[in-house]
């Protein structure tokens, strides 16, 4: 018996207290911080996120985009 070999997807979840979004991989050779880069053209509150994550979800490497403004330490 052959054991079967699969990269698994990268996705990226911006987290919101009103919903989250869901983000395809724009690379697959950019770092998990580099894809919070891109994206923030588009998300401005990625410029003061963190990144988290991997969790692995199924067949997917899922990463979180994390706000930290408005929090208390």
């Amino acid at each position: 018996m052959a054991l079967k070999q699969e990269a698994l997807q990268r996705s990226f979840v911006i987290k919101r207290p009103g919903g989250n979004i869901t983000l395809a991989d724009p690379n697959p050779t950019m770092t998990p911080e580099q894809v919070m880069v891109f994206y923030s053209a588009t998300y401005p509150e990625l410029t003061t996120s963190t990144v988290s994550g991997p969790h692995i979800e199924g067949t997917q490497l899922r990463y979180e985009f994390c706000t930290t403004v408005g929090t208390k330490g």
